[in-house]
């Protein structure tokens, strides 16, 4: 497992989740954070340029380290860190080709984990080899731990008398990748001793489906989705059976869904893509909507094959099938 880390109080939420997590995999914890040295245009006619001493930013990036070490030498867990001298997306992504579980904060100082989820906010989620977690500064005192974001103060008393839930809970929408998000929230949940939430929200027609009747019996079309969420939680019983799970059919933006979701929830799970309706927007035009506006942890599960699909037809009626 990997945390990038850079010294602020978003890196530090990251860092205490992905020891928690790292504890609860009995996996080793890699502390990472990067920095790169800045290059500035000299004023003179030589057209020269001044470079700022390497070896003050790596003493700088070394006592983040010592500080990050610190503080979770009381978790039962093996850890080390490193200085990578690079761009903060370009480390991580390198790092995802042979890391389990990749954990950032959403926002930072600017020469790490800032940048993130700032001018490449689509980049690590998206094309990280590995699954990606990104840890809100909201969710601080989940964590035990404090702020001094005072805007972030207020997101928290406002949703104080909210109580959060053991959960986890996983957006679908008929596609594959869902269903592999499925299955990696199913583990994950039994790794949290936490029940699972399988939602699917359906939006409301837009103007490119301008033709469908009005007439068209939504309540029908719900009928038919949730016939297929009960056979979906069939076959993903047969492969944990003892996962406490259930279903759970919106009405509504599926962005808009799950950031509420993300309230009550300890973690919420997407895919990286989808059929457009749901986990294909995640990463796209509507990445800021759950990434940056989630309340609580988000994880995104990359493509790829699960021999556990291929049983899936078995269990009744599938989502996104004719």
């Amino acid at each position: 497992m990997v945390v990038g880390v850079d010294g602020s109080e978003h890196g530090q939420c990251a860092l205490i989740w992905a020891a928690k997590e790292a504890q609860r995999r009995n996996k080793p914890l890699h502390i990472v954070t990067a920095y790169s040295i800045p290059i500035f245009a000299a004023s003179g006619l030589d057209g020269g340029y001044a470079t700022i001493d390497d070896g003050v930013i790596r003493d700088g990036a070394e006592a983040i380290l010592k500080q990050a070490l610190a503080k979770v030498a009381e978790y039962n867990i093996d850890v080390d860190a490193t200085v990578e001298n690079g761009d903060a997306s370009g480390v991580l992504l390198e790092l995802s080709e042979e890391a389990e579980l990749l954990v950032v904060g959403t926002r930072g100082r600017g020469g790490f984990v800032g940048r993130l989820l700032g001018s490449v906010s689509s980049a690590l989620p998206a094309h990280a080899k590995c699954i990606t977690v990104t840890v809100p500064l909201r969710c601080a005192p989940r964590l035990g731990e404090t702020t001094e974001d005072r805007h972030v103060q207020a997101e928290i008393r406002k949703d104080q008398d909210i109580a959060v839930a053991n959960r986890v809970v996983v957006g679908v929408d008929g596609s594959e990748q869902a269903r592999v998000a499925v299955l990696e929230a199913a583990a994950q949940a039994e790794r949290m001793g936490a029940e699972l939430q399988i939602v699917c929200a359906v939006p409301q027609y837009s103007g490119t489906l301008a033709w469908v009747p009005a007439a068209l019996d939504r309540e029908a079309i719900f009928k038919d989705i949730q016939t297929q969420l009960d056979a979906g939680i069939a076959w993903l019983k047969s492969h944990f059976p003892n996962l406490k799970a259930s279903t759970l059919l919106k009405d509504g933006s599926p962005v808009e869904v799950m950031v509420e979701a993300s309230r009550e929830a300890e973690l919420v799970v997407l895919g990286t893509r989808g059929r457009g309706g749901f986990a294909g927007m995640m990463l796209g035009s509507t990445s800021d909507g759950v990434l940056h506006h989630s309340k609580g942890p988000v994880m995104v599960v990359p493509d790829r094959e699960d021999p556990r699909l291929a049983d899936r037809s078995n269990f009744g009626p599938m989502l996104g099938t004719v």
